[in-house]
Formats: structure tokens, sequence, C-alpha cells
């Protein structure tokens, strides 16, 4: 019998010994996993948004970066969602944010998936998240390509940051485009097959800024040129790329064109357009030619712009 009351002595002790612990320690706060609902706006109205998406907290009515719960743990690793028409859709590679109740500011990034081919290769470096970090100093930043001057095209971005009370309001955002669209199309003037003297095109677009800022979208820092090949289509009548994304100009750019002929020989021309490239603007250039092996020879470009303007260019002389 005092060996039984002994035994419960000492497990009552270890359960006091527990709770003091227990209660010593910092407690998690009650966290919500918001839902939310995500349009794009467009010309035509808002659409909702296909694609993968980042959301950041920031702490209430700044640019520092709060985090995110991660089994109950605060962390650096913000929310990264795939979505479909707008709304969640279920994914192992999900990360659902996990927030106590409050005030947050919200920045959202997304990367919008696309009916028609875009660009294949692009290469941007992303933010650094850190808890207390400012993300108004961090950038998305457009990558030099290996032994060149020139850099490769973004990929397609998305961007909102409005205030959210989690706990009350659901995350419902109108996404908007922060950068620009270019494609490109080579033709011979009087609709033949393009020569097959030309092995290699390439694009190159001047004047292109380098960054564009993790918590406001506006693009800054130096001017660069951005390049990108051309892709013979399988009836050889054009050369072209998918949808080109860039960040806004810094001014009016210059297009130039490097055709490279079988022989190493090269032609080229290069002509500024008239208007910077913005935001939420796509630029198609038809681009005629005539016969490249002549020592004069030019085209034309023709540019049909998403907000419906119109431009005509005289492209000069290949040389």
């Amino acid at each position: 019998m005092k060996k039984l009351l002994f035994l419960a002595l000492i497990a009552l002790l270890a359960a006091g010994c527990d709770d003091d612990s227990a209660s010593g320690g910092e407690e998690t706060p009650e966290l919500i996993a918001p839902a939310f609902y995500m349009d794009v706006v467009t010309g035509e109205g808002n659409k909702p948004f296909t694609g993968v998406l980042s959301i950041a907290p920031c702490q209430e009515g700044t640019s520092r970066y709060y985090g995110n719960y991660v089994n109950s743990k605060l962390s650096p690793f913000y929310g990264y969602y795939f979505v479909q028409d707008g709304e969640l859709y279920d994914s192992d590679s999900n990360r659902e944010l996990y927030l106590p109740v409050g005030n947050y500011e919200m920045v959202y990034w997304g990367t919008p998936k696309y009916e028609e081919p875009i660009y294949a290769n692009p290469a941007v470096r992303d933010p650094s998240y850190s808890i207390g970090g400012d993300l108004a100093q961090q950038d998305f930043t457009l990558l030099k390509m290996s032994d060149s001057e020139f850099y490769y095209p973004t990929y397609d971005l998305v961007f909102a940051c409005q205030p959210v009370k989690v706990g009350t309001e659901d995350l419902d955002a109108a996404l908007r485009r922060v950068v620009a669209g270019l494609k490109i199309i080579l033709k011979d003037k009087d609709g033949k097959v393009l020569s097959t003297d030309i092995a290699n095109a390439e694009v190159r677009v001047s004047n292109i800024y380098e960054k564009l800022n993790a918590y406001t979208a506006e693009p800054h820092g130096n001017a660069c040129t951005v390049s990108f090949p051309l892709v013979r289509s399988s009836d050889g009548l054009q050369m072209s790329n998918g949808i080109v994304m860039l960040f806004p100009s810094a001014g009016t750019p210059e297009l130039q064109v490097i055709l490279t002929l079988a022989d190493g020989t090269t032609k080229h021309f290069s002509q500024q357009l008239q208007q910077p490239l913005v935001a939420n603007n796509k630029l198609t250039l038809a681009i005629s030619i005539g016969n490249i092996l002549e020592e004069e020879s030019s085209g034309n470009i023709t540019v049909d712009e998403w907000n419906e303007s119109h431009e005509e260019i005289d492209v000069p002389v290949l040389q």
C-alpha cells in the first residue's frame, strides 16, 4: 500500500512539473487559414485567375514581412498555391497561409497559365523573404545570360497589394499584369517560304528596366537589353516566338533583329518604337523582308496593341 501511494505521489509531481513547463513556454496563437478568390484584371473585365500564386503577409500598414505559421511555428515561408478559376486547386505542392486573427497587408504575386504558347526560357531572380524584412527593399530582377551583355526575358507576372482582416475577411484580390508582352512574326514580303539561307534569327529589345519592386511592382533600376531567338515554323513560311514577357521600358525601346546566314554572315536592322512598353500592353510585330541576299532590301513592321492603338514602322535597309 505504501508503495502504491509513493508511486502515485511521484506521478502527481511529474504531472505538476509538466504543467509548469507548458505554462512557462510561449503558446501558439489560434491560427486561421483564410479562404480566397482571385481575379485578373483584363481589357474585357475581370477574369478568374488560373496559375501559381504566392501570398506574403506584411505587418499592418507596412512593407515589413510578417511570415507564415508552418507546423504551428512562425516561419519565413510565404503562402504558395496552385489556383484554378480563382479558387484553390488541390495539390501536394500547396503551402497554405496560417495566421493569427488580425490586420495584415497582403502582397500577391502570380504567374498565370496561358492557353497560347509563351517564351519557354524566362529567368528572373526572386525576392528574398525574411521575418521582419522590408519587401520594399526587395525586387524581382532580370538575369544576365552567361558570357553575354544581354538579359533573359521574364515570366508573366500579376500583382496586387491590399489590407486584409484575417478572421473576418477572405483573401479576395483583383490581380493586375505588371509586365509587357511582345510577339514577333518574320515573313517573306511575297508570302513565300523564308529563305533557307537564314540559319538563325535573334531579337533584341533595349531600354528595359532591370527590376520590379517586390512591394509596389514599380519598375526601376538600370536599363538593359533583352534578347531571345525566333523559331522557324514547320511550313517554313515564318519565324516567330511564343509571347515574350518583358519588364516595362525605361523610355522608348529600340528593336533590333539580327539574321545569321548559313555562310556565317549577318544581316540586321534596328528601329526605335514610337512608344514605351508599358505593363499589360502586348505588341505583335509583323516583319516582312525581301531578298536578304541583295545589297538593299527593306520591310515594314505593323504593331497591334492590346489598347488597340496602331503603329507603322518602316524598317531600314538590311545591312
